[in-house]
């Protein structure tokens, strides 16, 4: 059986433009300060072909608006409406319940 969480994730979903040296640092930076010092609980993300899929999670939505508003972040967002994207989206859904399997076993 699952059981309930109570998390947050933010799915980000972009079509990438111009991904350049400059993105990768940026967004290697970005996922570090989301981790270390907003409260992130998890950064996942996954790139095929110019489609990116971003998935952080998240203990609350205040942490989730706070670290929309950082001085870096809205940069970063900037640089991704100007440069580096053709178009992304933004969903913030909340976990009702998760499951994991690991070594063959499911766990609640």
């Amino acid at each position: 059986m699952g059981h309930a969480v109570n998390r947050f994730v933010v799915i980000f979903r972009a079509t990438g433009r111009d991904l350049d040296a400059e993105y990768s640092a940026t967004a290697a930076r970005l996922r570090e300060l989301a981790l270390t010092q907003f409260g992130c609980l998890e950064f996942v993300a996954v790139t095929e072909g110019n489609q990116e899929v971003a998935l952080s999670y998240w203990p609350d939505e205040a942490s989730i608006r706070t670290w929309k508003q950082h001085a870096d972040h809205l940069m970063a967002q900037q640089m991704g409406r100007e440069r580096w994207y053709t178009h992304y989206s933004v969903e913030v859904a909340e976990i009702r319940r998760a499951y994991q399997r690991h070594d063959g076993q499911q766990r609640a």
